[in-house]
């Protein structure tokens, strides 16, 4: 008896420690520190049996603290044709460890991912967050979702969120002893465990304690820093395409030979209709002009996301048939339109966004790019097209695929170009603005302003909207308080350095309050910059993705119960690495003139300089809101 109630005590004790152990108060007290959410344990498997047979197994726990890293519970699946969710399960433990509710694949919502752009969309996603208000509790998600394809591998990430710590996680990659793969690994300083036989090759990396941080603003693109693992096999499959690949001259050649070539076939009347519409124009590059208006009128942008349709176009002969088409397509249909002509030029994949983000020169995937552009490489004058925009100026590509490294897919392979760039001298807002200030304090008149460069788009969606919506739209840009627009008007300069110009008619009520015998005029009314948190022992560097240039010249008419002689001329001039900043005040009779030009340059600086930039940008926010005490006649 004195044995069995020993070896019954191994047994509860072995049960015990075998058993995940959730409670809140395992988790040092360093991992939440700044942490909304905690990952207990992340264990990931990928296990590529075949090209077209991988299947991705997921155990995570997940503790979420409080309200704010409820979005880290969320679990968001994908699912179509070629990839399969097998199954899904978990339970919703409380804060000391006891299970409070389990769930399953029905508990579930299940939705169409069609954004209301896209015509053909076949993938849709699962999605689930507890119902828990009580914090902190912790979640366990399991489940297992089969590929068709090995062309995309997911990566690894182990920590999501700056404001996420991380206990454990592990990221585990199995294929056959010979299959080729490469590795891209990113802030991983630990040697992966890799065991290898006869029949499978497995590669783990695993990382552990990994600390919530605070958020550093003007900080660069977390993925240029954060830990991770991306893989892409040498042999894929994807929709029964086969291919393989080691750099960007291969992938580029298999996109153009596999998904391009053959598809740019139009009919004889088109050809014959493009050879008519250029047969007067000197150049080439008017003839190209000629032709994208063609584009733009004839067509318009509707996404297609099916099977290998997230990749390749549908023919020219299709788009030139129904007159829409997206990315893929209404480039690939420009570039067959240009061809008609004896004009050459590239389609590009580009990582498109206000954010520039380039393609890895040391690393080619399909995963990156998520956009398509064209390239027309004219004698000593590359032009650069936006396909897909029916208002776009010709060879304008603004803010959203500027300045980053694209992949122009060709017959001899793939190119790593760079679009042009939109610097801080072309990025400009000028404004003018005469205003009539009122005894009580009212104040209105006209404003003209001039947008261009990456600015040219601050309030192009403005243009053609009705009344009303121009009016909702005017009052959330300024966001001034009690200000009503008389009138409205755009014009545009449409050409490959475009120009929106802007003009208004403002009245702003109470703008000047005030008080006993004076009235407080605040003489930037519509250019106001924040300030930003100072930080100590900042590391990461202060990166400013756009620079730009704004210059405003505000001329106030006083009213007669002003004095105007009080008024001391104001004047104020700053610079640094990262800009420059002049604002000037001065009275002209009964004008007072506001003089504000502020510069901001692009790049990417040294930790140790944002205390620099910081004072800087504080400064320029301090002149920004600076007031005038105006004497008043008694």
């Amino acid at each position: 008896m004195k044995y069995f109630f020993t070896l019954l005590l191994f047994s509860t004790y072995l049960s015990g420690i075998c058993q995940d152990n959730y409670d809140i108060d395992l988790i040092p007290s360093t991992l939440r520190n700044r942490a909304n959410a905690c990952i207990r344990n992340e264990e990931r498997t990928v296990d590529m049996r075949s090209p077209d047979n991988v299947l991705i197994t997921v155990k995570k726990a997940i503790t979420v603290f409080n309200e704010n890293g409820e979005d880290e519970a969320r679990l968001v699946l994908h699912y179509d044709k070629n990839t399969s969710i097998k199954t899904i399960k978990g339970e919703v433990y409380n804060s000391v460890g006891k299970v409070i509710n389990k769930f399953s694949q029905s508990d579930f919502a299940d939705q169409s991912t069609a954004d209301g752009f896209s015509l053909f969309v076949d993938s849709r996603v699962k999605h689930y967050l507890p119902a828990v208000n009580q914090y902190p509790y912790t979640i366990v998600y399991h489940y297992e979702i089969r590929n068709k394809q090995n062309l995309i591998i997911p990566d690894w990430e182990p920590q999501p969120a700056n404001d996420v710590s991380v206990e454990k996680s592990s990221y585990t990659f199995v294929c056959k002893p010979n299959d080729e793969i490469r590795i891209k690994t990113q802030g991983y300083k630990e040697k992966p465990v890799e065991v290898t036989d006869e029949k499978q090759k497995k590669i783990t990396w695993t990382s552990s304690n990994i600390f919530a941080v605070r958020t550093e603003p003007y900080s660069p693109d977390p993925a240029s820093y954060q830990t991770s693992i991306k893989i892409a096999p040498q042999q894929f499959t994807y929709y029964n395409y086969k291919g393989a690949y080691t750099n960007w001259n291969e992938l580029g050649k298999w996109v153009y030979d596999d998904l391009l070539k053959n598809r740019g076939t139009l009919p004889p009347s088109t050809i014959q209709t493009i050879r008519d519409l250029v047969k007067d124009e000197s150049t080439e590059k008017e003839k190209v002009k000629k032709v994208y208006q063609y584009l733009q009128e004839k067509t318009r942008y509707i996404s297609v996301q099916i099977g290998i349709g997230g990749f390749q176009p549908i023919a020219a002969a299709e788009v030139d048939r129904l007159g829409y088409g997206d990315c893929k397509a209404l480039v690939n249909y420009m570039q067959s339109l240009l061809k008609a002509v004896d004009i050459e030029s590239l389609y590009c994949v580009v990582e498109a966004g206000s954010e520039k983000k380039s393609m890895d020169p040391s690393y080619a995937s399909m995963v990156q790019g998520n956009h398509i552009i064209l390239c027309v490489p004219l004698k000593g004058d590359t032009t650069w097209l936006e396909c897909t925009s029916q208002k776009i100026p010709f060879g304008f590509l603004s803010d959203f695929t500027d300045d980053r490294t694209v992949l122009a897919c060709t017959a001899s392979g793939g190119q790593l170009l760079h679009t042009p760039k939109l610097s801080a001298a072309q990025n400009i807002q000028i404004r003018n603005a005469n205003l009539n200030i009122l005894p009580d304090g009212n104040i209105m008149g006209k404003m003209h302003t001039l947008f261009s460069g990456a600015q040219y788009d601050n309030h192009e969606e403005i243009m053609g909207k009705p009344a009303t919506e121009q009016q909702k739209l005017l009052k959330q840009s300024y966001n001034i308080d009690n200000i009503d627009f008389n009138s409205i008007h755009y014009a545009q300069q449409k050409d490959i350095n475009p120009k929106l110009i802007e003009d208004i008619e403002v009245n702003i009520r109470n703008y000047a309050p005030i008080n006993g015998s004076k009235m407080f005029l605040q003489l930037n009314v519509f250019n106001t910059r924040r300030s930003i948190p100072e930080i100590k022992n900042r590391t990461l560097p202060v990166y400013i993705n756009r620079g730009y240039t704004d210059e405003d010249i505000l001329t106030y008419t006083l009213p007669d119960n002003v004095i105007a002689d009080l008024i001391q001329e104001q004047h104020k001039n700053l610079k640094s690495d990262f800009g420059e900043y002049t604002c000037t005040a001065k009275v002209e009779g009964k004008k007072l003139i506001y003089y504000r030009k502020f510069v901001l340059n692009d790049g990417t600086f040294p930790a140790e300089k944002y205390d620099d930039f910081a004072k800087f940008m504080n400064e320029v926010a301090a002149y920004d809101y600076l007031k005038l005490a105006l004497s008043l006649k008694k």
